[in-house]
């Protein structure tokens, strides 16, 4: 069981909307299977100082189209660009889950994820994205990222998709709330479901969403060493 600090600093939905990401797009066209994968949207984003920035509420209106494969397609791009910035090699490491699939089995494969993320809920995607879904060098960081950006404004119960990382999982250690053998990645879907249910707790108990959680979490990992 999680059970996360009262006192945790939440911020306001509004602040974890706006958190932007910067962003080289002459890094990302080159390495995607062709330039029809990358959402004109985020030719929109606004430029601060050298680079483009995208916010979470920008990658929420793409989303809204992952209803086709395009939309899916689109939706997973913008979720690796928002969590993954400009550095060359952390472009080239994301670029890898397109050099090893082929485009149809990324279309099913994300189909049946987001199939089963309305369907049956965020464990259960879950559980997709990490067993018979599985798309090689997609992995929960990012996986849990498309599903919460999937989730959007929709009901998904019993608890709504939330971003877990490598940073997430370090305050959780750091807060006292997962044991030492709690790892920094490669979760189990019982311990995503874990971190849902206090996530969702904590949110319920404070009246906020679970992505303000979520980003709290994420802002108290940053600070670690």
């Amino acid at each position: 069981m999680i059970v996360l600090p009262r006192d945790l600093d939440l911020p306001d939905r509004d602040k974890v909307l706006s958190q932007a990401i910067p962003f080289d797009r002459a890094r990302w066209i080159p390495v995607l299977p062709d330039a029809t994968w990358w959402p004109a949207e985020l030719d929109s984003c606004p430029v601060v100082g050298k680079w483009p920035q995208v916010d979470r509420r920008t990658v929420f209106s793409i989303a809204l189209k992952a209803d086709t494969v395009e939309g899916r397609r689109h939706l997973l791009v913008a979720a690796l660009v928002w969590g993954t910035g400009t550095k060359a090699r952390s472009v080239d490491r994301r670029a890898q889950i397109f050099r090893h699939s082929l485009n149809t089995d990324i279309d099913a494969r994300l189909d049946a994820a987001l199939a089963a993320l309305q369907g049956r809920g965020a464990a259960e995607a879950y559980w997709a994205f990490n067993n018979d879904q599985h798309i090689p060098h997609l992995g929960a960081a990012f996986f849990t990222k498309v599903l919460y950006f999937a989730g959007g404004e929709s009901p998904v119960c019993p608890y709504r998709p939330v971003i877990l990382d490598s940073v997430v999982s370090r305050a959780l250690k750091n807060l006292g709330t997962v044991g030492a053998d709690w790892p920094e990645n490669g979760w189990t879907t019982d311990q995503y479901r874990q971190y849902l249910k206090g996530v969702h707790d904590c949110a319920q108990k404070r009246g906020v969403l679970t992505e303000q959680v979520e980003a709290a979490l994420f802002s108290c990992g940053k600070q670690l060493p």
